[in-house]
């Protein structure tokens, strides 16, 4: 299969493909099924290329695709659909950083799931392991009436400049990027990644308020603030400057103190600072972002409305700068997406929306952009068509969630199976509560930063594992800096809907006029919560019910099977 004609999509768009990627992970493939290189060689160059293995026996591995700045074309939905379809379960799942995942794809064909990724563009270098991850990018940006500007061609920059770079898939962990600000604040939670920048306006300049090191997980922090602002064009600058520095003082011994969070709690944020700044004196390169590709007039067929269209409108519409286009959102449960999905998709895509393009969103949704209003109601017809219809984005119901038990090494619980739960008790409710599950303390579901998170964890009763849930309260994105959410209780699993929902139904009591859900449980003080769920906290040998020993989703007693985890690697 060439990849000669991959380098371009759509009208202007440039792929992020290249061949050599491929043709060295064939190679090496090729070389570890002959017993030329160890198992530990071959791990360390399959997570560099995204490939990694489950919590299964055997060798179902699991694929992230990385979708830079969560941009799609329409030709890349639908090589999309062929991996899904080819290799794996039939479906793809979406992730807290824009990414697109396919689980228990055999190793044997990897290399051809990664081919028909790379002939649309598609890449998995660096998606995984010790490197630069995806650069997030507020899929808003360029289109919503509160930014200063558009972020994107800028991050499009900073992921073409470090992908393959000399230190970007060798660093000592794992390393997070994020561009922001076009919502009116940190839309994209770039205040816990390792960099942050979030647009700013000063003098009729473009530029970038920028923090360093923040991150989720056991250590939860905000990044430090490096620049109030710096000009927009020195964000490679920028980039290069902090990934030297981590390259040099990060923690190779010990991976779990290993984050650049953990380099600036040893040595304090100024001496960090001072050692960014030199680095910095040594760099000097220019950030030339491309700039986005022209829009287009579109003349979708029209179609007769379908019910439903007024809610949809409601919860999953959004008006843009331009008066006349709409943002529409497609909600997704769970994160997942059916290859006929994809390829219905593509065709929407192409005909709907002026870019020819879909964002991916951090809450595992999709994005259609630059919609014209007047074909709302046919877009909504054609996105019904395709079981894609869904409303209540943003709302309690649109719950976010890690894979969980259903494939991670290092998941206590079935995340999954909660999210589902929580979506169908919660669907209907107007409430614009943020929700988000994680499987373990990791934090792949970003729970620290919800309004109501949950973190999966285990208690004995009457020596039997029970599967219960961590409950943080209070967390959100912010302004400038995250806030984290408080632990407030651990509840057994089946218990949880019921605890959420009351503290639903208490927001809606007592929640002052205006205020938001995470900004109410933020202040809810701890003797409240305790007691609002006390009854549900305790749980007797002589009160457990069968039920209360298997996970939700399962059907077998539960029982903790964590093994050394390549998702985290």
């Amino acid at each position: 299969m060439t990849l000669l004609d991959s380098r371009t999509l759509g009208r202007a768009r440039l792929g992020f493909a290249e061949e050599k990627d491929l043709d060295a992970f064939i190679e090496t493939l090729d070389r570890y099924e002959r017993g030329e290189i160890s198992a530990d060689a071959w791990k360390a160059f399959r997570l560099v290329n995204g490939v990694y293995s489950q919590r299964q026996e055997g060798e179902a591995m699991m694929v992230r695709v990385k979708i830079p700045q969560g941009i799609l074309a329409p030709r890349q939905l639908r090589a999309l659909a062929e991996v899904a379809d080819r290799f794996s379960t039939g479906r793809g799942h979406l992730t807290t950083r824009q990414n697109i995942q396919f689980h228990f794809i055999p190793l044997g064909e990897s290399s051809e799931a990664l081919a028909v990724l790379a002939s649309a563009g598609l890449t998995t270098r660096e998606a995984c392991g010790n490197s630069v991850r995806n650069v997030t990018t507020c899929p808003f940006s360029g289109a919503s009436a509160l930014e200063p500007f558009d972020a994107t061609p800028w991050a499009e920059a900073v992921s073409r400049h470090l992908l393959r770079g000399p230190l970007s898939s060798t660093l000592p962990r794992k390393f997070k990027i994020a561009f922001g600000g076009c919502c009116g604040h940190d839309c994209v939670g770039a205040s816990f990644n390792d960099i942050g920048f979030l647009a700013r306006v000063r003098d009729g300049q473009r530029g970038f308020r920028v923090t360093i090191g923040g991150g989720l997980s056991t250590l939860r922090r905000n990044g430090i603030l490096a620049h109030e602002f710096v000009p927009a064009e020195e964000v490679l600058a920028v980039a290069d400057a902090v990934v030297r520095v981590f390259n040099r003082t990060g923690d190779r011994k010990n991976k779990h103190k290993a984050r650049l969070k953990f380099v600036i709690e040893a040595i304090g944020p100024e001496a960090f600072l001072a050692e960014y700044r030199r680095e910095r004196e040594q760099i000097d390169i220019a950030a030339e972002p491309l700039p986005p590709p022209p829009r287009r007039e579109v003349a979708p067929r029209t179609r007769t409305p379908r019910p439903g269209f007024e809610q949809f409108a409601a919860t999953n519409v959004r008006v843009q700068r331009q008066p006349d286009r709409v943002a529409v959102t497609v909600r997704l449960l769970l994160g997942d997406l059916t290859s006929a999905q994809l390829l219905a998709l593509a065709e929407i895509a192409e005909e709907f929306s002026e870019e020819g393009e879909v964002r991916t969103t951090l809450e595992q949704n999709l994005l259609l952009r630059f919609v014209p209003r007047q074909h709302l109601a046919s877009l909504h017809a054609a996105l019904d068509a395709a079981g894609l219809a869904l409303p209540g984005a943003r709302t309690a119901a649109d719950v976010t969630s890690c894979p969980g038990a259903y494939s991670c090494r290092l998941a206590v619980t079935a995340s999954r199976g909660m999210a589902a739960e929580l979506t169908r008790s919660l669907e209907g409710r107007a409430d614009a509560l943020s929700i988000k599950i994680s499987g373990c303390p990791n934090g792949c579901g970003q729970h620290y930063v919800a309004g109501i998170g949950l973190q999966g964890s285990v208690r004995k009763v009457g020596g039997r594992a029970v599967p219960q849930y961590h409950l943080y309260l209070g967390g959100g994105f912010g302004t400038e800096q995250a806030q984290f959410g408080r632990l407030a209780a651990k509840l057994p699993a089946r218990r949880v809907p019921q605890a959420v929902a009351r503290l639903i139904d208490l927001y809606a009591q007592e929640g002052s006029a205006g205020e938001a859900p995470e900004a109410f449980l933020a202040r809810l003080e701890p003797e409240r919560v305790r007691a609002l769920l006390a009854d549900l906290d305790k749980l007797e040998p002589q009160d457990a019910r069968p039920e209360d020993f298997v996970d939700l989703g399962e059907d077998k007693s539960f029982a903790v099977e964590t093994t050394e985890g390549e998702c985290a690697a």
